[in-house]
């Protein structure tokens, strides 16, 4: 069975909104490559508070790798893979049914980068709601 890797960082708990916190974290060795956060030291997250931690904590949080391969494979890669497919069927259309090739290929590969875009809206609100979201799971110090 594969084990679960989970990347652990510290933050500061600045505001909460139910079982939701904004915690502002350092940002990890990852973070220098990607550069999706802004600030050079800090990002705020928004973060699962299983804990019940408090405005002022500092506390733990941990976010599942396997998680964050997932999203930056439908992020990243999935657009560049179903352009390119999109333009296979473009060209597959040209030839068939005797369509100009560059008003097919340009064509069914900016529909299929219109449908992946809807696609990552749609995966982008659905993993907010399950594990794929940050979660806080200890308090390192008390108010």
């Amino acid at each position: 069975m594969a084990r679960r890797v989970k990347k652990k960082t510290e933050g500061i708990v600045m505001a909460l909104d139910g079982k939701m916190a904004k915690v502002r974290a350092s940002r990890h060795s990852d973070c220098d490559s990607c550069g999706a956060c802004p600030g050079d030291k800090a990002t705020v997250m928004d973060v699962y508070n299983r804990v019940d931690a408090k405005v002022g904590q500092r506390v733990v949080i941990e976010i599942p790798e396997a998680n964050m391969l997932k999203a930056a494979f439908v992020v990243y890669m999935l657009p560049l893979l179903t352009t390119f497919t999109g333009y296979l069927i473009g060209v597959w259309i040209s030839q068939k049914y005797g369509f100009p090739a560059l008003f097919s290929e340009v064509g069914a590969s900016i529909a299929a980068f219109v449908l992946t875009l809807l696609y990552i809206k749609y995966f982008d609100k659905s993993m907010a709601k399950t594990k794929m979201m940050p979660v806080i799971t200890d308090v390192l110090s008390e108010i």
